[in-house]
């Protein structure tokens, strides 16, 4: 599924979606497209800002203090710590010609999986699932194979 909504979920003018009725895979989706729209702005607008104008456009209440939009913030806040992180994996490849949808769900993958008890394997599918959606053709097996490698180096911090 590559909306934010579900299909069942029909959007109308005078229509809001509750935050909370949104699935964790939703959620995800909205957090990729709070990064996607701050990334698009240079990161010159406050998410507060960007997130009134999305819950405007979609239709759904993003409360500032839900996991999705403290997750954006999070992951912007820390863009740069998080890029170190995803360098070391990228064998023949320059980070700045990455794409920009890819770069986004590398981060938010990363930032899962060393920020948060969220299971790798679960990490791994969502991106996966994201970059398929919103990524480059082909992205997501880059993406799986960046995220397979990080893995297997927490695995071995952790020994």
């Amino acid at each position: 599924m590559c909306s934010l909504i579900n299909d069942d979920m029909p959007l109308h003018p005078e229509q809001t979606i509750v935050y909370s009725d949104l699935s964790r895979r939703q959620e995800r989706s909205l957090v990729f497209h709070l990064l996607y729209a701050a990334e698009s702005h240079d990161y010159l607008d406050s998410l507060e800002s960007i997130s009134d104008n999305l819950s405007r456009g979609f239709g759904v209440e993003i409360p500032f203090d839900s996991l999705a939009f403290q997750t954006a913030q999070n992951i912007i806040n820390n863009r740069e710590t998080l890029d170190k992180q995803i360098m070391p994996f990228l064998q023949n490849w320059r980070f700045d010609r990455i794409g920009c949808c890819t770069r986004l769900i590398l981060r938010f993958a990363m930032w899962e999986l060393f920020y948060t008890d969220m299971p790798t394997s679960i990490v791994i599918n969502e991106a996966v699932e994201l970059a398929k959606c919103f990524s480059e053709k082909d992205a997501y097996k880059f993406i799986n194979g960046i995220l397979d490698e990080a893995v297997k180096e927490k695995e071995n911090q952790q020994k």
